[in-house]
């Protein structure tokens, strides 16, 4: 029997799922829209353009091909260690290192194998970290604790009665591995194959600071410079076209194919898990050793140049106002963010109630933003505002806009469990004490509290790292941290950079301990 709507008002959240597909198809608009008579098609044939093309796939194929052969046997490493506070640490530390502003880990990259990096000297005088060399360790080392924590949570995930089978039939390690350990990750490898692609081959802030030159571009990358630097519309509106079809279609297909689940708490490791053996009790914890160094070790190398520039109270005084920028351009960003992906879940969520087919469809509407790039979105609305609006002026609004846009499906993705928890116990007992509609909000915003609070610093973190939408629309009047990172690392004031790094990464750590602590663990 179809339940009635639980949410009050027909077309509640109707405007806020509108507003959400409007700035979507203005955004392809601009796309379309401009100089659509004098499109330059043999653009395509270009030779430098193919050799962009090339490299973007060839630098996105090889990232996430590392990351996740890096990330198995890291994964399962960690599985076959016991519960501990520094195995807790280290998965806080994978989610941390993940949604870490890009800027903080490339000054660290650079602090430790730039020219004058800690152990430049170890690799030769042929080292050279910039180009296709530097693009794989700071993607490898952004999207690698992304792939262990996926693997190590389905790992965890094989039930005590498999475990127990296993040890009855005295299956050897292969046959474990194959018949358990193989089945149960498969189809998180390969979807995390392709996630890592789609997020690699849009990548900005990393092939911008490490690419090194044009043999090392990638299309977002030649889409800001030919924006930003040669203002050629119609070669950045042909490079934005073909990053949307093929960033858009992988993301599409990957999506067809599943979801990737990586920011649920682990669970206790199961007591049925066989020992390992003592060759392979070390082997484990030597790669958990090699995987905590790793991590480590960008940060860390921050340390030195922080002690050295710390006294420089100038230098204090000048970050306070990009601090400011960007502590605001998050608060802003996040509040729209929330706003935005609480109301457009309702018309999803009243379908849903109703047992009407059309839910699917409002649930793609609510995320469908994740398959066009963020550089694709500022690009087709920086062409369409153009000869309407001062963007000198409005661009740090734009900027805030656009972010809150962006991440709505990253702020759906983590209310919308909670919201169909809600409404599955709470629909029918509201309904038969017929509570007003104000009661009724009350007590689902009581209930939504910790699903609000996490939402708001995982968007607060990715909005407050944004360099992509901010080099399109940014002001010199309003430079956020990971800019003022950016221009310092990029004409080596690595001082400097690294100071701004540690603040940075001071406040992320802070937005990190509140998400972790926010985990139904701690509840």
């Amino acid at each position: 029997m179809k339940q009635g709507a639980f949410t009050t008002g027909k077309w509640a959240g109707w405007p806020a799922l509108c507003f959400v597909a409007i700035a979507t198809a203005l955004a392809f608009g601009g796309l379309i829209g401009f100089n659509r008579n004098e499109f330059d098609w043999s653009y395509f044939s270009d030779p430098y353009f193919l050799a962009i093309l090339r490299f973007t796939l060839l630098q996105a194929t090889l990232s996430a091909l590392v990351s996740v052969a890096l990330a198995w046997p890291a994964a399962l490493a960690l599985s076959y260690l016991k519960d501990s506070l520094h195995k807790r640490v280290f998965l806080s530390l994978c989610v941390l290192c993940f949604v870490m502003p890009t800027l903080i880990v490339i000054t660290g990259i650079i602090s430790l194998l730039g020219r004058s990096g800690s152990l430049s000297p170890l690799l030769g005088e042929d080292w050279n970290l910039y180009g296709l060399s530097g693009i794989l360790i700071a993607h490898v080392y952004l999207n690698l604790p992304f792939a262990v924590r996926t693997l190590y949570l389905r790992l965890q995930s094989i039930p005590d009665a498999s475990w127990r089978l296993a040890r009855q039939l005295k299956l050897t390690r292969m046959q474990r591995f194959l018949q358990l350990e193989w089945a149960a990750t498969h189809s998180s490898t390969w979807l995390l194959l392709g996630f890592i692609f789609v997020i690699c081959f849009n990548s900005f802030a990393v092939v911008l600071a490490l690419g090194g030159g044009p043999k090392a571009t990638t299309l977002e990358v030649a889409i800001y410079q030919a924006l930003k630097y040669d203002f050629n519309i119609s070669e950045a509106l042909a490079l934005a076209w073909v990053q949307l079809l093929i960033a858009g279609s992988a993301f599409l297909l990957v999506s067809f194919c599943g979801k990737v689940s990586w920011l649920s708490p682990a669970s206790a490791p199961t007591q049925l898990r066989p020992t390992a053996t003592r060759p392979e009790a070390l082997a484990y914890r030597a790669l958990y050793g090699c995987c905590w160094l790793f991590l480590l070790a960008p940060l860390l190398a921050l340390i030195p140049r922080v002690i050295d520039g710390a006294a420089d109270m100038t230098f204090w005084s000048s970050l306070s106002r990009p601090l400011l920028v960007t502590l605001g351009l998050g608060a802003i960003s996040t509040a729209l963010s929330i706003s935005l992906a609480y109301s457009a879940l309702r018309p999803y969520r009243r379908a849903r109630l109703q047992g009407s087919s059309t839910a699917l469809w409002l649930d793609w509407l609510t995320s469908h933003s994740l398959a066009v790039p963020a550089m694709v979105l500022s690009v087709g609305l920086f062409v369409l505002l153009l000869p309407h609006l001062d963007l000198d002026h409005w661009g740090m609004w734009l900027v805030a806009l656009i972010n809150g846009l962006i991440t709505v499906p990253f702020a759906a993705s983590q209310l919308k469990p909670a919201l169909l928890n809600f409404d599955s116990q709470y629909h029918r007992l509201a309904q038969s004490l017929k509570l007003t509609s104000w009661r009724r909000r009350r007590i689902e915003w009581s209930y939504m509290a910790p699903a609000i609070r996490t939402a708001a610093a995982f968007v607060a973190m990715l909005a407050m790292g944004d360099v992509a939408i901010y080099s399109i629309f940014g002001s010199q009047d309003f430079v956020t941290l990971p800019w003022l990172i950016y221009g310092y690392a990029s004409t080596y004031r690595l001082t400097e950079a690294s100071l701004a790094s540690m603040v940075f990464l001071g406040v992320c750590g802070l937005l990190i301990f509140y998400l972790e602590k926010q985990s139904p663990r701690h509840a």
